[in-house]
Order: C-alpha cells, then structure tokens, then sequence
C-alpha cells in the first residue's frame, strides 16, 4: 500500500466516522449506561417507597452538597418530549435556578418553562411548588443528607439494622427530648416522616410547611442524594404521616390554631 492509498483511506474513515457523529443524538452529561443505572435504581426506590436505594453517584460540573443527586435524576429521567421547570427556594429566577435549567436543557436538548402546569419534571431546591402537580409529572428534590438516623446513630451498619427491623426508638426518643426541652418540636427542613407505613424517611431540603403536601400527592416525587449515592422515592397517592404524639399533634410553621 503507498503512502497516497493510506492518507486517502485515513480520510475516507474519517469521513464515515464525522457523518456517524452528525447524524448521532449528541452525548449529554450522562452517558446511556449512568442513565439506565439511575432508571433502575429510581424504578427500585418507587417498587419501595421511602427505602434509600444505593446507586452510582457521577461527577458532576456542580459541587457535591449543591444538588448533584437531583441533577442526575432529572438528566436520568428527561427526553427529547419532556419539559423542565427548576426552582431555587421557590424561584425560577434565582442563579442557582437559572444555571441548573441552563445546564440540563443544553444536556438533554429538551423544552424550558417557568409555568408548573406546562412542564413533565420539576427540579427544586427548598420547596414543593404550590400549584398542585398532577399524576403525569414528577417532582424531583435534591437532598443534603438522606439518613434520617444520622442524628441519632452514627454508625452506618447499625442504620441499616434499624430500617431492616423498622426500629425507630431512637428517633422517637430525640423528638420526645426536643419536645421536652423546648416545649415544641423545633424541626423544620428534615422532619421525619413514615412512608407507607414502614420506612421512616426524611424530608430535607423542604420545609415542614411542606411536608403535608407529600401525603397523598398524585404526583411522584424522588429525592437524589449525591453526596450519600441514595435515591428514595414517594409513589403517586401514597400515605405519608409525620411522626408526631397522640397529645402534641404535627404542626407547620406559624399555625397559631
């Protein structure tokens, strides 16, 4: 083979391989692979609600701590069809807002909006949106700290005993001491909650004005932890109940009644 015979070659593979790549979808964030792992580990989380499915947490061009698990929800999720509303504290406008939905329509090539109503998926931060979500979109959270035990067991084996055996004690004993100690439950983002019936679950990063908004809602919503490489998940139209006492009923923020 002469040296013009390799060069010609070498352009002609270079040729097929340039219109391989023209006609191909372009490559997000996330390749395939991390988002099937991320749909089979959401589908696991809805199969079991409120139990923290493990899953391979990637890099992110956002810090661990800043929203990385919902991200790679959202991006795991996401088609060509759907449409994205990301809220910040409530805000569509806000800079982590506006980066975040930047970031997530140039990955996945799909449609914005700022309107609840119009949009399949909701990213928040802080809050669950007001306008009430329907059975036909998902609301995806990003969680800060996904143990609800963490504050009363440190240990990470022990935690896995106690939700295999549905042992909260613990917890109810730290609500009993804040209660005893304060004269109110002074928990707020992270309020502990029984999903189903069976898993206790935490609530972070919303608020506890928040919280009654997750029982019975007819949307899903999934809660991404990078940091923790957990998902956990509230099916549509599942019971959620705070834990609280028989005489000390789950109150929100400034409900004076």
């Amino acid at each position: 083979m002469t040296v013009t015979d390799t060069v010609t070659e070498i352009h002609t593979t270079a040729s097929i391989f340039a219109s391989l790549d023209a006609e191909s979808f372009p490559r997000g964030i996330l390749d395939e692979g991390s988002k099937r792992e991320i749909r089979r580990a959401t589908l696991a989380a809805v199969c079991v609600p409120g139990y923290q499915v493990p899953f391979g947490s990637r890099e992110m061009p956002v810090a661990r701590g800043w929203g990385s698990g919902g991200l790679q929800i959202t991006l795991g999720l996401l088609g060509g069809d759907d449409t994205v509303k990301v809220i910040d504290q409530g805000d569509d406008d806000g800079v982590n807002a506006t980066n975040l939905r930047r970031l997530i329509v140039d990955s996945e090539h799909c449609a914005q909006t700022q309107d609840t109503r119009d949009c399949t998926v909701v990213q928040s931060r802080h809050r669950i949106p007001e306008e009430p979500l329907n059975d036909a979109q998902v609301l995806v959270l990003q969680v800060p700290v996904a143990e609800p035990l963490r504050g009363v067991q440190k240990s990470v084996s022990e935690c896995a005993r106690m939700h295999a055996e549905a042992d909260y004690s613990m917890i109810w004993v730290s609500l009993y001491e804040d209660l005893v100690r304060n004269g109110v439950i002074t928990k707020t983002t992270g309020y502990p909650v029984l999903v189903n019936g069976r898993y206790v679950m935490v609530t972070t990063p919303i608020p506890r004005w928040d919280v009654p908004r997750l029982n019975n809602a007819a949307s899903l919503t999934l809660f991404g932890a990078g940091r923790e490489k957990r998902i956990f998940a509230v099916p549509p139209y599942t019971r959620v109940e705070p834990l609280s006492f028989d005489d000390v009923p789950f109150e929100v923020e400034g409900d004076t009644s």
